[in-house]
């Protein structure tokens, strides 16, 4: 008959969950690490434009010249008609007033051509403007696309290694929960340490809150998480050791079997795992509870 025992039957102690809780921050401390560091891996790969190529930087130079262009002719016309405008005021007055305006007069049709040629220069100034607009709305809009497609190739990538990874922490640690439980190992509950990190990963995958508090650019968390990790699987074997050979005393203690802690009963074996949990005194051949630290016929230890 099988003397295994269930891994619910298995008695937990709180030092030993305290541990799993632990081994849990430390495994989330460097799942957030490689969480975050795929996000800078995918930005460093995949980068935006910053600038357009060298004929569509000229084609918004130009774009941008003809502005100016258009700005300045603009304003010598405008002060062009300011001065046509004075100039033809003093001349009307003058010949209404009948006085000599011959110096007038000619004032006035100078402003008159300083009118003309500003407004024939603001019209080519608004054709460069309209010749130049097309080509530079193609390069800027170009660029844009292309930053628009970038950033969202960015996003894309980055989620789904992101997800990988998530996924890929689920999966290991359900397996290892599975594999513990079909072992009945001790070691069964750092198995929901790892499912435990891997659910809060999954939790901020799905918020994505990740970048406002750590810092992708050192590497002291993973090498906190490493550390940690390493140091609660030493505690987590060290406990394992001692809870070994106290626990079985314990049970014997509370008049249970110190295997798997079943009510003990006058019977000689356990009737809850099957082992033998009564055995003749080495000293006196006396029957004496296994597990317990002195005889209770002839006290030997």
């Amino acid at each position: 008959m099988s003397t295994r025992v269930e891994v619910e039957e298995i008695e937990t102690m709180k030092s030993e969950r305290l541990l799993a809780v632990v081994l849990t921050i430390f495994l989330l401390i460097g799942g957030l690490w490689a969480y975050q560091r795929i996000d800078d891996a995918v930005r460093s790969a995949i980068e935006l434009p910053s600038a357009p190529s060298a004929s569509e930087q000229a084609a918004v130079e130009r774009l941008e010249s003809a502005r100016a262009r258009y700005a300045r002719a603009s304003v010598e016309k405008r002060r062009a008609l300011e001065e046509l405008e004075i100039r033809r005021e003093a001349y009307r007055t003058a010949l209404e007033a009948r006085r000599p305006a011959g110096r007038l007069e000619r004032g006035y049709t100078a402003a008159e051509r300083r009118y003309e040629a500003a407004r024939l220069a603001q019209e080519r100034a608004l054709a460069a403007l309209t010749a130049a607009r097309p080509a530079a709305e193609r390069a800027s809009g170009k660029l844009a696309r292309e930053h628009d497609e970038r950033r969202q190739r960015r996003e894309q990538v980055s989620f789904l290694a992101r997800f990988t990874l998530v996924a890929f922490a689920l999966a290991l640690g359900y397996w290892v929960l599975g594999e513990l439980r079909r072992r009945r190992s001790r070691y069964f509950p750092l198995a929901f340490s790892l499912v435990a990190a891997a659910v809060v990963l999954a939790l901020i995958l799905a918020g994505d809150y990740i970048t406002d508090y750590v810092d992708p650019l050192e590497l002291g968390p993973l090498l906190l998480s490493v550390v940690g990790v390493a140091l609660t699987l030493a505690a987590f074997w060290a406990l394992q050791r001692y809870l070994a050979r106290r626990i079985p005393f314990r049970r014997v203690r509370n008049g249970e079997c110190p295997f798997c802690s079943f009510p003990v009963r006058a019977n000689s074996h356990c009737e809850g795992c099957g082992r033998q949990v009564f055995a003749p005194c080495a000293r006196c051949s006396e029957p004496r509870r296994v597990g317990a630290l002195y005889c209770g016929a002839c006290g030997a230890a």
